[in-house]
């Protein structure tokens, strides 16, 4: 009997409104722009929220059902051929109803398991390794896999410039928000690109949380706590630890050699950060897929669009590496794809 395959068919993604650049957040929140390319290397990003207003244009539900349908349309497919929609995200609109049930709604989809994870960074990858073992399983033909995050919901717009920390100024150049989607199936549909491996490991015992998103209820709305934490200085030291982990984990797993490496797509935390990362893996002859710089750190979406970008770039046989590090209580995950 012939072990069942897991290919990624297609891959659609959605960026809210236009891309706001380094010089329009130096007007509107005092951001230097010199320091915003110099330290973070972020160019542009894209928000549900209109800043200088405040109004929010967009929810997540609205971004993921347009890069979900744009993903079922790559794949030559309608909502009732889905078996399955599992989601990653961060930031849901709700905490009820679930945002993935919202989406399948919007788009058609009914009497059908949906699951929602609640991570950061690679809460993508998970949502995909949760696919990829409901398909290996046989529990279903065809999966919907969506993540994705509105980080500016967290973002104040109506402030004093002359109150803001520069550590509270570097989320409004780093962050953005988005989403994505890819259908994965048995059949080799669409770009025929197969799942070779999947990790999805904590490794975060004992350590304190390098990211915390807190939320309040009408009983703690005046709490004094942060609504929202990043530890920079242990996301520095850990993640291109964790980076390096992953990928010779991925490799050693597959049999890989890192001359037959086509493309590698790091972790992409921020410009500079990502381009460091990359640099520490060692795949000579594989073309690094970085579009952070463009589209700001939007959590969830971020794989989905490197993965994007990669199918644009992908052209005849290869191989191909994912990594994604999640800081809040560390996580490694990571995707390794091939195409004969």
């Amino acid at each position: 009997m012939t072990a069942p395959i897991v290919h990624l068919a297609s891959v659609g993604t959605c960026l809210p409104g236009d891309p706001v650049d380094n010089a329009t957040l130096a007007k509107l929140v005092g951001v230097d722009e010199t320091w915003a390319e110099m330290f973070i290397g972020n160019a542009t990003r894209h928000f549900t929220v209109d800043l200088p207003t405040g109004e929010v244009r967009h929810t997540l539900a609205d971004i993921a059902a347009t890069a979900a349908d744009r993903a079922l349309t790559q794949a030559g497919l309608e909502p009732y051929d889905i078996d399955c929609v599992v989601m990653g995200t961060a930031t849901p609109d709700q905490l009820m109803p679930a945002t993935v049930n919202l989406v399948a709604d919007r788009l058609g989809i009914d009497n059908v398991p949906t699951y929602q994870l609640q991570s950061g960074c690679a809460g993508a990858v998970q949502a995909l390794d949760v696919a990829r073992t409901l398909l290996l399983a046989e529990r279903c033909g065809t999966v919907l896999v969506i993540g994705g995050d509105v980080c500016a919901k967290h973002l104040e717009t109506d402030f004093d410039l002359g109150s803001r920390t520069s550590a509270e100024l570097v989320n409004y150049v780093l962050f953005g928000d988005g989403a994505g989607a890819a259908v994965l199936s048995h059949e080799a549909l669409g770009q025929r690109v197969v799942i070779r491996q999947v990790l999805n490991r904590l490794v975060g015992l004992g350590r304190e949380p390098g990211q915390v998103v807190d939320w309040f209820g009408l009983g703690d709305r005046h709490t004094d706590r942060t609504a929202v934490f990043e530890d920079y200085k242990a996301i520095e030291e850990a993640v291109p630890a964790l980076a390096q982990q992953t990928f010779w984990e991925l490799m050693e797993d597959l049999g890989w050699g890192t001359h037959e490496l086509d493309f590698l797509l790091p972790p992409q935390l921020s410009g500079r950060m990502s381009d460091r990362i990359s640099d520490g893996m060692p795949a000579p002859n594989a073309r690094r897929v970085n579009v952070v710089r463009h589209v700001g750190n939007n959590g969830n979406a971020l794989p989905f669009l490197q993965l994007e970008e990669l199918l644009r770039q992908w052209d005849g046989p290869g191989r191909a590496l994912a990594v994604a590090i999640e800081s809040s209580k560390w996580i490694k995950s990571g995707v390794a794809l091939e195409r004969s």
